[in-house]
């Protein structure tokens, strides 16, 4: 194991390094020398050839110069990153909102891959796959009763649009083959959209991608045609991403020529997005869901309706993300996410939280949060009058770390037990739900009935225990499992829809029990 002796003469020589490198792939026509500096670019090599040449253990020259530009950078602060070559393309197909692809979803159980959901008009939709189908072999290559990783499988199942994958099926006692021919598949980033009641309408918004307004506004026009006049957007749990996303929904809600957001960057000038006069929401009461894994462009938005008096803020204090990327190709096809601006709310906020160049301390900020109390009630050393904005209306909001709700829903721990940890952080749900659709996959027809009618019974608990304990060693503590009892019946409720329904069904059968979901729609009644 390389020690820390190692790693400093290293570091030290890779930081110094970084600079010269940087220039030449970020400006390649430039000339490598430089007046006055040639002599340290010398230097440097030097250091770098002595070191592999003479250090005591082989060192990874490339992978360590990676982590260094990524050290360099959170220097600067904590989201400006280096993105090597090999992980970039995963990164952009989440953006870019699609991939090349079969169209199917998938987990891993008992070493077998088994199909839960075949997405509707996808290749494998036209192929003839099912769900329940369990995967034997891709092109050949035999995938089941072997240790094999969901990343392995998804870089067998991917490939170019147009090209072919042979799949070799196991379905009701039988293999099958099946020749798919990979197309263009939706990373879709609404992933829930449904009515409430008759007024109501939900949707969920898992990230922000290139296609996340168009996916926004093809749902609320359905919900409107099923007489939606209040909406409940649920951003908890929503990183961000592309901020054109989040400025095109807020949109959808603001009069023509309201300001939804600034961008101030040294380099970048000054840019402020305003509302056009095409929004299709106007009329619509809103609530948005926040918590504090709701971050960037989820903040964007909730900002931009909060400041404008436009829609009321629930749950808890937001991540406090205020900094804006711009991604910037390197030669070798890697990236360079650098920040180039700040944004700043409609009433001027810059809601970005401190950074004292710690990485670990400034995301550790969310245990520190659930350690100070905050989960459970609002933190008032935030209410400073030097981060104090008023809206057009006049109400009070704040900015330095966060978007703080307009009602604040404290963490509901009612339930909870490390048997139930146990349950939640193991596949067992997932697992017990898949097994348990098998044959019934037809006897419901939609999430609402499912809801209505079905019940995890205490016969089915009882089952799920022993599973839980078989498969996965999970012991039974019947003590824990009476304070957790309605919990795991709700988890399991939902899981069990989601297999039918993917998300869509998870969320319409979780949402009545959700204290947060029940609580934005008391703002709206």
């Amino acid at each position: 194991m390389k020690n820390k002796t190692f790693l400093l003469p290293v570091l030290m020589a890779a930081f110094l390094a970084v600079g010269m490198l940087l220039g030449n792939k970020l400006s390649p026509g430039q000339p490598k020398v430089l007046a006055g500096g040639q002599s340290k670019y010398e230097k440097l090599q030097d250091i770098i050839q002595i070191l592999d040449k003479r250090y005591v253990d082989e060192i990874d020259s490339e992978e360590l110069f990676e982590k260094s530009i990524g050290d360099m950078l959170h220097k600067l602060d904590p989201h400006s990153n280096y993105i090597p070559a090999r992980d970039l393309k995963a990164i952009n197909e989440e953006l870019e909102g699609k991939f090349g692809g079969v169209g199917i979803r998938f987990f891993i159980i008992r070493d077998t891959v088994c199909v839960t959901n075949v997405l509707a008009g996808s290749p494998s939709m036209k192929a003839g796959l099912k769900a329940g189908d369990k995967i034997l072999t891709v092109n050949g290559k035999k995938v089941a009763k072997k240790k094999i990783t969901n990343d392995q499988i998804m870089d067998l199942l991917k490939g170019r649009e147009g090209t072919a994958v042979k799949l070799g099926l196991y379905r009701a006692g039988k293999t099958i083959h099946k020749k798919v021919i990979r197309g263009s598949i939706p990373v879709e980033s609404v992933t829930a959209a449904y009515m409430i009641d008759k007024e109501i309408g939900f949707i969920k918004i898992e990230r922000f991608s290139l296609e996340t307004a168009r996916e926004f506004r093809f749902a609320s026009f359905n919900l409107k045609q099923k007489g939606m006049k209040k909406l409940v957007i649920d951003l908890r749990n929503n990183g961000g991403g592309i901020l054109t996303g989040a400025t095109d929904i807020a949109d959808e809600f603001l009069r023509a020529n309201i300001p939804i957001v600034e961008t101030r960057g040294e380099h970048s000038g000054k840019y402020v997005y305003k509302s056009t006069a095409n929004g299709s929401l106007k009329d619509v009461k809103v609530a948005v869901l926040i918590n504090s894994n709701s971050a960037s462009a989820s903040e964007i938005l909730a900002g931009a309706l909060q400041d404008n008096d436009r829609g009321t803020i629930v749950g808890r204090r937001s991540f406090g993300k205020g900094l804006v990327q711009e991604d910037m190709p390197l030669r070798d096809g890697s990236n360079l996410r650098l920040t180039v601006a700040r944004y700043y709310t409609p009433t001027g906020r810059c809601i970005q939280k401190p950074y004292s160049e710690d990485l670990d301390e400034y995301y550790g900020d969310q245990m520190e949060r659930a350690d100070n109390g905050e989960m459970y009630h609002i933190d008032t050393t935030l209410f400073i009058d030097s981060l104090k904005f008023k809206t057009p209306k006049g109400k009070i909001v704040y900015g330095g770390g966060g978007i703080m709700p307009d009602i604040f829903v404290p963490y509901d721990s009612t339930g909870n037990s490390w048997y139930l940890a146990e349950l939640r952080f193991s596949p067992a749900f997932t697992t017990f739900a898949f097994d348990f659709v098998q044959g019934k996959r037809s006897k419901w027809k939609s999430p609402s009935q499912f809801a209505q009618s079905f019940q995890v019974t205490d016969q089915i608990l009882e089952a799920f225990m022993l599973f839980a304990q078989k498969e996965y060693g999970i012991k039974i503590n019947r003590s824990e499992m009476k304070v957790s009892k309605k919990l795991v019946q709700q988890h399991l409720k939902s899981e069990i829809a989601r297999q039918l329904w993917i998300e869509e069904g998870f969320y319409e059968v979780n949402n009545l029990q959700d204290v947060e979901v029940q609580r934005a729609i008391k703002s709206l009644r």
